[in-house]
């Protein structure tokens, strides 16, 4: 699946609860997975383009949030000529090989030289140190001999090595970090390197998380007949935590439509985004699409992949005491993804729709992640239908191998894998092709 970058609004035919008929609702059009996240990201418009929304925040405070505005320098880097390499400046038309020369001044990194470099003298310079005014080339320590005062070199060097010149890294006043980027550790030294002490940040995406059913029970209280532990709560928990997301946890919900609905309109009021995992089926305890039919609108309802089938899009209405939009959202409603229950679907397709969903939020410009080309040490003889996004590890000779148990309810292959192999709908994988795949750690990142 590639993930498109047009961020062009787009016309929605909203299945209302007015317009959506019985046959509607048992076999919906199924929209492609590109279809369907081209739909999201077109609905996503940045926080960043709205000034109320920017933040000025201390660079190292910004790790994996979003600049708002272009980074420009404020100087050249280097600020001057400095040496590569501890050795000797020189002119090279001075050297001989094998004449000493004396060294008339030491000039350590961090401290200015002493004056011009005297003509047949070398300075002893260190690296990063600024070179004297007249040296035009640098001769590392290990071609150099040095005795007392004096120096000599082996060879003549060539004229212009191991300097970096002035403004060799960055000019004046380029843009070193584009508005959009997300901030990595190597972006804030990037921006401190040019004396950025704060940073025009986009707020962050505000994000209100439920879950459904009565079967749920958290880790540490009786597991009565019939439940089952809430994983769902700690793997989404962890991912909206990893995108830098302000997230208000809501907690359980039960399976009944007036419960839901409550949950919704409290979500409204002061999130950009509400995401809830089950009830998006079409099942008689799944309340949660009713829910956003009678609070909202539904945008969009199953995709044609697996796992995460019934995953809906929409949004919810937001009361007019509730004030602004936030994020970009429509000004009168807060957006809503719901996923499925299933904990495999819910991490699957929160990793391929929201979590770009939510950087595309928070001013991200790039949310498409690295796709690697590997060799497939399996074969799939069935071919499925639906756009597959098959469990696999990278194995010591390089290719994929699958986990053999592909079922959305089997959390343990989440773990045990290292990304998600992209299948097209209807290919059989045979061994040793050529097969799509993403790897957790650019879904995860």
């Amino acid at each position: 699946m590639s993930i498109p970058n047009d961020t062009a609004p787009v016309a929605w035919a909203s299945q209302t609860a007015g317009a959506a008929t019985a046959t509607d609702a048992i076999h919906p059009p199924r929209l492609s997975t590109q279809d369907a996240l081209a739909q999201l990201l077109a609905a996503a418009f940045p926080s960043c383009v709205q000034p109320d929304a920017v933040e000025i925040v201390p660079t190292q405070d910004a790790l994996n949030r979003v600049l708002a505005a272009d980074i420009r320098s404020a100087l050249d880097v280097p600020l001057a000529d400095i040496s590569a390499m501890d050795g000797y400046a020189v002119r090279a038309a001075d050297v001989v090989a094998g004449r000493p020369m004396r060294v008339s001044q030491r000039v350590p990194a961090g401290h200015a030289p002493s004056g011009a470099l005297q003509a047949g003298t070398a300075a002893r310079v260190f690296t990063g140190a600024r070179l004297p005014a007249g040296a035009d080339t640098v001769v590392m320590q290990e071609q150099a001999h040095a005795h007392g005062e004096t120096v000599a070199f082996d060879a003549p060097p060539p004229m212009g090595e191991w300097i970096n010149r002035r403004g060799s890294d960055i000019r004046k006043d380029a843009v070193i970090l584009p508005a959009g980027t997300r901030l990595t550790p190597q972006a804030l030294g990037l921006a401190a390197s040019v004396g950025c002490a704060t940073l025009p940040l986009a707020r962050r995406p505000r994000v209100a998380i439920a879950f459904t059913g009565d079967e749920l029970t958290m880790p540490g209280e009786p597991l009565r007949e019939g439940a089952i532990y809430n994983s769902s709560r700690f793997t989404l928990g962890g991912l909206l935590a990893a995108l830098g997301c302000d997230v208000t946890d809501l907690g359980i919900v039960p399976d009944r439509l007036d419960a839901t609905r409550d949950v919704l309109r409290e979500a409204a009021l002061a999130h950009d985004l509400i995401l809830t995992s089950g009830g998006v089926s079409v099942g008689e305890a799944d309340h949660v699409r009713a829910a956003v039919q009678a609070e909202g609108s539904l945008h969009l309802w199953q995709i044609a992949m697996k796992p995460g089938k019934p995953l809906a899009f929409g949004t919810v209405r937001r009361p007019a005491a509730a004030g602004p939009s936030c994020a970009g959202a429509p000004h009168d409603a807060a957006f809503f993804i719901g996923l499925p229950g299933n904990p495999v679907s819910s991490f699957v397709t929160f990793l391929l729709f929201v979590r770009p969903f939510i950087l595309r939020l928070a001013g991200t410009r790039c949310v498409e992640p690295r796709a690697l080309r590997m060799r497939a040490d399996f074969t799939q003889k069935k071919a499925d239908r639906r756009n597959e996004f098959l469990r696999a590890r990278i194995n010591e000779a390089g290719g994929l191998d699958l986990f053999q148990n592909q079922s959305s309810a089997v959390l343990t292959s989440t773990v045990w894998g290292d990304g998600l192999i992209d299948n097209p709908p209807g290919h059989a994988i045979q061994a040793g092709e050529t097969v799509r795949f993403l790897p957790f750690s650019t879904l995860l990142a």
